[in-house]
């Protein structure tokens, strides 16, 4: 049983990653929405950290909060002056969308609950005492629930930034 600080403090970094979440979608000025995003990365190595795995918390905070918020500010600051602020959107299909957003919510919601098997095999790999060998063959393996393709993807994925970044910066 977890004791009332532990929870309070899930609820704290909760409140935080949804809070700054919000906050990144929803300024304007996109050097916030940067920092927001940083700081929700932080709050996500915090909940990495409080759940004991620990190599995962240390990855959140040098790869993503240190390598791609760098990238960001890095490709910000080539492509706009720091101080400008976008426009407001503005649209008449505001209630369509909030409508349509629900929706969707509703459909995932029904999805995941109507299927009883996602949750047992989700659950599964992590039954076993995780070991940094058996976190690497999830990671990089090519089973069933292994992640190979994505972390490829991702890596392509940076890579296609990385030449972007360069190629904004060789036209100025």
């Amino acid at each position: 049983m977890e004791s009332v600080g532990s929870i309070v403090m899930y609820g704290i970094i909760v409140a935080a990653i949804i809070i700054f979440s919000i906050l990144t979608v929803t300024t304007r000025r996109i050097l916030r929405a940067a920092t927001y995003l940083l700081f929700v990365l932080f709050a996500t190595a915090g909940l990495y950290f409080k759940l004991d795995y620990e190599f995962l918390g240390a990855v959140q905070i040098a790869v993503y909060a240190g390598g791609i918020v760098v990238l960001f500010v890095f490709s910000i600051l080539l492509t706009s002056k720091p101080g400008d602020s976008s426009a407001r959107l503005t649209s008449k299909r505001r209630v369509f969308g909030a409508i349509a957003a629900v929706a969707s919510l509703v459909v995932l919601g029904y999805a995941l609950m109507s299927r009883p098997e996602i949750w047992t095999t989700v659950s599964a790999p992590f039954t076993m005492e995780m070991t940094m060998n058996h976190l690497g063959e999830i990671l990089l393996g090519t089973e069933k629930y292994q992640y190979l393709l994505p972390f490829e993807a991702v890596s392509v994925l940076l890579l296609a930034c990385i030449i972007g970044g360069v190629v904004v910066a060789r036209k100025r």
